[in-house]
């Protein structure tokens, strides 16, 4: 970091002294191999006043205007630019007011660091020289510093390094532990979980191309163990906070399922689905729906995580797997229930050329049918939300001609539903019909005769 301080103000003094106007060029040129970016000089508002009753003001004008200069090179990827900029902001601090000072070593780490990330000429040594620097202008902001500067050695391949500096941040300690800090202490806690769980998979992975019978199993086993605990410590403690966890609550769940703890599995997976104190959160039910589908619990306990997550998201992958198990049950409700979980997945635009949900539809539609006028009404309520957009959505002649043209079997299904739920007169009805008749005459006329039998329940249902 000295290193690139040093050249960017060597470059600013070059600049400087070619003039103080506002439209002076830089002419300076470097001997590195990346070209050097033209940089105009400052405002003349970013220099120092010498009048005390403006300086308040001047001084608040230049912080904003540099910041937003700093901002615009950032976005524009004039990195030399930033840095440039930087530098001034950094100097203009040292005429600032204490109380005004606050704000500052947060604003400095961000821009900084997205510069020396961004920056083609910069390292890791600087990047880390410059986090230690930040991590002691603010205690306030040690721990948050720490963490982030762990996500950056993390995204550029070094973990071990990471790994060392939560154990320090771990056991950093000042004063007083406020709520904030605590948290992140949890948060610094977490990640290091994280970590010796990345070292428990990787010695698992060694494990499984030895014999069983080797000594060097029994001793990667006794490593694992050691990993095990230590993660399971950290994990525990952050996943009881009220927050979404998702990676350390899988990474916990996985090492528990691994050595067969599977009713502290199972309490971990319910807790974080079911506490209300906790966000609601999709993914909670999704891992506890494939844990018990893992541990072949019965299909009503699977359907109770089921349930929720339809009722969070309706378009969920997982819901041709609910409508599956609920085709399996003959409770009346269930059979009510997985019409409203197929008619809702495919108000989905996602779901638009889903085949398998078409054809689950299609098969309800039909079955209701059969029953008569039991459950016409079933059909009538649904189908009444959805008659104003579902055509437009789904039923356009647009979708006709491109469904039959890139997949017959997904227009094959849909026609049905169309014809039912519209009519024969339907534009999708018709063109699919027409097509399909003169192609494959044998196949389609049954599904033409059927539709005009039943005619009568577009009617009903409008």
């Amino acid at each position: 970091m000295d290193t690139v301080v040093e050249e960017l103000r060597r470059k600013r003094g070059q600049v400087n002294l070619e003039g103080e106007t506002q439209d002076a060029h830089a002419a300076t040129t470097t001997t590195a191999p990346i070209p050097g970016i033209y940089l105009p000089l400052l405002p003349r508002y970013f220099h120092y006043t010498t009048s005390r009753v403006g300086m308040h003001s001047e001084f608040q004008k230049a912080k904003e205007g540099c910041l937003n200069c700093i901002q615009d090179s950032l976005l524009q990827g004039q990195l030399q630019r930033a840095a440039e900029l930087i530098i001034s902001y950094i100097e203009m601090l040292e005429h600032y007011s204490k109380d005004k000072l606050r704000a500052a070593p947060e604003e400095i780490w961000r821009i900084g660091t997205e510069i020396l990330q961004r920056h083609p000429r910069s390292n890791i040594h600087e990047t880390n020289h410059f986090a230690d620097q930040m991590k002691n202008l603010g205690v306030k902001g040690y721990l948050k510093v720490s963490l982030e500067h762990v996500f950056h050695l993390l995204c550029n391949g070094f973990e071990d390094e990471a790994y060392q500096n939560l154990v320090l941040a771990e056991s950093w300690k000042y004063g007083e532990q406020t709520v904030i800090q605590n948290k992140e202490l949890k948060l610094i806690q977490g990640y290091r979980g994280l970590l010796d769980y990345s070292k428990w998979l990787k010695k698992k992975a060694d494990m499984l191309g030895l014999d069983e019978d080797s000594y060097a199993v029994s001793s990667i086993q006794q490593e694992m163990r050691i990993l095990y605990r230590q993660a399971k410590v950290s994990l525990k403690e952050i996943i009881k906070i009220p927050g979404v966890w998702d990676p350390f609550v899988t990474c916990y769940v996985d090492m528990l399922e691994h050595y067969e703890e599977y009713e502290e599995a199972r309490e971990v997976l319910s807790e974080y689905a079911y506490n209300s104190k906790f966000p609601p959160n999709p993914n909670a039910h999704v891992f506890l729906y494939q844990f018990l589908k893992r541990r072949g619990e019965s299909r009503k306990t699977q359907m109770s995580a089921l349930q929720i997550l339809h009722e969070l998201v309706p378009s969920h992958e997982l819901m041709l797997e609910y409508y599956a198990m609920l085709k399996k049950s003959k409770k009346r409700k269930n059979q009510k229930l997985r019409l409203e979980v197929i008619f809702a997945a495919l108000d989905s635009a996602g779901w638009k050329e889903n085949v398998k949900a078409w054809s689950c539809l299609a098969k309800e539609i039909v079955e209701i049918l059969q029953n008569s006028d039991r459950q016409l009404h079933w059909l009538k309520n649904k189908w009444a939300s959805r008659k104003d957009w579902w055509p437009a959505l789904h039923f356009s002649l647009y979708l006709a001609k491109r469904n039959w043209q890139e997949d017959e079997c997904l227009a094959c299904e849909k026609v049905l539903v169309a014809g039912m739920l519209m009519g024969k007169d339907c534009k999708y009805f018709r063109y699919v019909m027409r097509q399909g008749c003169e192609a494959n005459k044998k196949k389609f006329k049954p599904l033409k005769t059927f539709v005009k039998k039943h005619s009568w329940v577009s009617l009903k249902i409008v």
